[in-house]
């Protein structure tokens, strides 16, 4: 079990479970995905982006979990390779887990890559999302935080560009910066990063977000460089039942920026789609 922080003893105390699932792409071959769960209800599954982490949700869940059963899936995306290493491969794995793990519909919250993987579940297998929200998501317009190369590059450098992703640089956790120079450093996970980046960039989903049946929420950081407003903007227009809901002096990373205010909107949301179809304990 996973305790809670010390920083977040405002709220009661709330243990997340953690395991692990086995899910499988193109390639067939069997890849190990980490699970933070907490709640109960309706099953809303939190996506990462490339570097992302399951722990960066926890504030969120520990919020949204009053209202809902609340999964952090963390696909280890800097360690795929071949058909998997791709916005495409990744779908099949979410996808895939929740046929074989939930066996229902579940709201996908899908922040940068993971909202982008997120989009492509609820345009191609409308059936398994009954929710969605984005969050700083590629699919429409980006900024490649590292470029498109990926040599070998120092700690300041990589403690610079972690920082773009913030509107306040304070948030910026140093044990993140770290950990992404050491995996960015690692030639393998590099051409992953690159794989995955360009994926993003060929996949444009502007001419299909009006198959998207489920009602979404767009939860964006006004202050985002990555993914700018415009792009928000955008997905709000093109979805046929979406909203658009801004996070004032935020970044791209707004789980960790505005943790209160993201959650405050996700459980709002989720209590819409429960007042609408209420269901699963």
């Amino acid at each position: 079990m996973i305790p809670t922080r010390p920083d977040e003893s405002d709220l009661p105390a709330i243990e997340l479970g953690s395991s692990r699932a086995s899910v499988v792409g193109p390639t067939g071959r069997p890849v190990a995905v980490d699970i933070l769960e907490a709640g109960g209800g309706r099953p809303v599954i939190f996506l990462s982006g490339l570097i992302g982490q399951n722990l960066h949700w926890v504030p969120v869940i520990r919020r949204a979990a009053r209202s809902a059963r609340c999964m952090a899936v963390q696909v280890p995306l800097l360690e795929l390779h071949g058909d998997d290493c791709g916005v495409p491969g990744v779908r099949d794995m979410i996808a895939g887990f929740i046929r074989s793990t939930l066996r229902c519909p579940a709201t996908l919250v899908g922040s940068s890559f993971g909202g982008h993987v997120a989009l492509r579940v609820a345009i191609e297998q409308p059936e398994l999302v009954d929710g969605l929200v984005l969050t700083g998501s590629s699919g429409l317009a980006e900024k490649p935080i590292l470029g498109a190369e990926m040599p070998q590059k120092s700690r300041d450098y990589i403690e610079e560009k972690v920082a773009e992703l913030f509107h306040d640089r304070a948030r910026m956790s140093q044990s993140d910066v770290d950990r992404a120079h050491s995996e960015l450093n690692d030639r393998s996970k590099a051409r992953a990063m690159i794989r995955l980046s360009r994926s993003c960039r060929r996949d444009h989903v502007g001419d299909e977000l009006h198959r998207i049946k489920a009602p979404t929420l767009v939860l964006w950081g006004r202050q985002d460089i990555v993914t700018p407003p415009e792009a928000a903007s955008e997905f709000a227009e093109r979805i046929p039942d979406a909203r658009l809901v801004w996070l004032e002096r935020c970044g791209h990373a707004p789980m960790i920026e505005r943790p209160d205010e993201f959650s405050d909107a996700l459980v709002s949301f989720v209590g819409e789609l429960n007042a609408a179809s209420p269901r699963r304990a």
